[in-house]
């Protein structure tokens, strides 16, 4: 009978993690959607009240440079007082975001809408349950799931920027349309509520007692020493720097260089949304169940190191739809096996902060990019973007090949 009980309780205990992590995926593409919708109507609220390009420029990286202080601040804030605690600081923030964006009147408001967003954090939030939830070999596949989310978000998220955009042309409309994007943020609550039922008497919904405060620099930087974070680290940072920049000038390049409307461009963004959902979402993940963590980050590399080469000679869009298939790989497994390797290799107190210190990458790119890739692009076009890929990666494969970083052998 007890044996029976002790069975029951685990099959009940795998079924309430299960649902946690279901939960969890919302949560993200809810946030990625919203996200991506903002990103359709902030230019025109912009320019509405009366802000030039210089100052919409200085409006993202006040983003970025938010994004990027408050990353590992709220991976550690997480690690301390728990999942759930962070999960609702994050959705609070996202709410927030929006209620100000919905009431800027002035540009100094609308410069105001973003200080929630450095602890808007759904996605290192989800990810945080994930490595909570599930054991070091199914890590990996979880995470890779979290590509159907960002797919999601691309679609949904810029099509209804789009169309709130283009249908709500003056201010009066403009401002019904990020009112309702802020109605649409309220529903963040709905599987918080949920996902606060599901985290009682689980161990991912309680902090760890450690010491120092959630801004101690020194903590968040002591993961650094252990064995091969640092080196993994960097070849994230770097591998994945070149396409960022390229990302950055996109909206540019789409124009000038590929010729594209911006219903064309709406189309481009969509068929990124659906690669990466099938990439990572299908592919990544039953790759890990068959090759190691070694071998797939120096796939990963290898496979950034061609796409440069391809970016240096494309011409026509549809070379770079063709180019975007691998590239979308091997950003989609650098991502997922870069995050797996490096929570792995820390203690599991401090997976959260580790996880906040992965999610500042991007933005660390968003805040340093626009500046290089301005000058690489008009001092050496479009062309400097692959070369930059091509030699970046080539010199972190030989790196790869010949240093002794501690990597699982084992298959995921």
């Amino acid at each position: 009978m007890r044996t029976e009980a002790l069975g029951e309780s685990g099959y009940s205990g795998e079924i309430k993690r299960g649902q946690v992590i279901l939960v969890a995926y919302l949560i993200a593409s809810l946030e990625l959607t919203f996200l991506f919708m903002q990103m359709g109507v902030i230019p025109y609220l912009a320019k509405s009240l009366g802000l030039d390009s210089v100052g919409f420029g200085y409006l993202q990286t006040t983003f970025g440079v938010l994004q990027l202080v408050g990353g590992p601040i709220f991976g550690r804030f997480a690690d301390q007082f728990g999942t759930r605690a962070a999960l609702i600081l994050s959705c609070a923030s996202g709410s927030a975001f929006f209620l100000l964006m919905s009431v800027s009147t002035s540009i100094p408001l609308l410069f105001l809408s973003r200080l929630p967003a450095i602890f808007m954090h759904g996605l290192p939030g989800a990810q945080k349950v994930i490595t909570d939830l599930t054991t070091p070999s199914q890590r990996a596949d979880a995470l890779g799931k979290l590509g159907l989310c960002f797919g999601i978000g691309i679609i949904i998220g810029s099509a209804l920027g789009g169309v709130l955009s283009t249908k709500f042309r003056d201010i009066l409309f403009r401002r019904v349309a990020v009112n309702l994007s802020r109605q649409f943020q309220s529903f963040f609550f709905l599987p918080i509520t949920y996902i606060n039922i599901l985290f009682i008497n689980m161990s991912s919904s309680v902090g760890t007692s450690q010491s120092g405060s959630v801004f101690s620099i020194r903590e968040i930087l002591r993961l650094m020493k252990f064995p091969g974070v640092m080196e993994i680290f960097i070849v994230k940072v770097f591998a994945g720097l070149p396409i960022g920049l390229f990302m950055i000038m996109f909206s540019i390049i789409s124009m000038d260089f590929f010729g594209l409307e911006a219903v064309e461009n709406g189309y481009l963004m969509s068929y990124f949304g659906v690669l990466q959902m099938v990439v990572q979402g299908l592919v990544v993940g039953k790759l890990t169940n068959h090759c190691t963590e070694r071998t797939l980050l120096r796939l990963s590399i290898f496979v950034f190191a061609g796409v440069g080469l391809g970016m240096a000679l494309m011409r026509t869009v549809w070379h770079y739809c063709i180019i975007a298939m691998p590239l979308m790989f091997a950003f989609s497994t650098l991502n997922t096996i870069t995050d797996s390797i490096l929570t792995n290799a820390v203690p599991s107190s401090d997976t959260g902060t580790m996880l906040g210190i992965c999610a500042s990458v991007q933005p660390l790119t968003r805040t340093v990019g626009p500046t290089i890739g301005g000058v690489l692009y008009k001092q050496f076009g479009v062309s400097s973007f692959g070369y930059l890929q091509l030699f970046v990666n080539i010199g972190l494969f030989i790196y790869l090949l010949k240093s002794k970083i501690p990597l699982r052998e084992v298959k995921s």
